[in-house]
């Protein structure tokens, strides 16, 4: 496992994610129905590893302000948790799999920060528990880190911050290693089929 220190969103950052699936998009290998996200994901994947560019991505005025509200969010995370050991990371490499969580925390936790609109963030605070969609991300982490918890830390400058805990679930993460394998599997298939295309 390679821990990297640079700046997420960075040319760097993008460079060593190239061609590998992220917990970001995990949710999306184990996609099912027709695969359409999935079989997208795979192609965008190919792509980068045979022209060696990173795919384009999309970012809006909401993703924008979201990123300069992450700091923020994480130095409020620190307050509410006096004396824990928080380390801003910019990408954690294991194999052919990796993660952008947004600190690691001592050495068995990491935070992941989702900053929300008011109306979300308080459709989140009436449910209790862990919000199921940011479940394969959040526990890809834990797989990727080999760490034992996630705090997901939801967050809106002018509203209370929520935080909700999520301990290491083995079983879900035994199904989602066995569905990035088949899914790079796939993929390395897909990139010597591209490469040995002759029309």
């Amino acid at each position: 496992m390679e821990i990297l220190t640079m700046e997420q969103g960075t040319p760097e950052w993008y460079e060593v994610r190239r061609g590998i699936p992220t917990a970001s998009r995990f949710a999306d290998v184990m996609a099912k129905g027709e695969g359409k996200v999935r079989s997208k994901y795979m192609r965008q994947l190919a792509g980068e590893i045979i022209t060696g560019e990173v795919a384009e991505t999309y970012s809006n005025g909401h993703m924008e302000r979201g990123k300069e509200w992450e700091a923020d969010a994480l130095a409020k995370y620190a307050f509410l948790n006096p004396g824990a050991d928080i380390q801003r990371v910019g990408f954690v490499r294991n194999g052919n799999r990796g993660c952008s969580p947004d600190a690691l925390v001592g050495a068995d936790g990491l935070v992941e920060i989702k900053t929300m609109l008011p109306d979300l963030l308080i459709e989140e605070m009436l449910k209790p528990g862990f919000p199921s969609k940011h479940r394969a991300q959040a526990q890809g982490g834990l797989w990727v880190t080999g760490r034992q918890w996630v705090d997901l830390v939801l967050y809106h400058p002018k509203m209370p911050l929520v935080v909700r805990r999520g301990p290491r679930d083995h079983g879900f993460i035994a199904s989602l290693a066995g569905e990035v394998e088949m899914f790079n599997r796939e993929l390395a298939a897909m990139v010597e089929q591209i490469r040995g295309y002759r029309g």
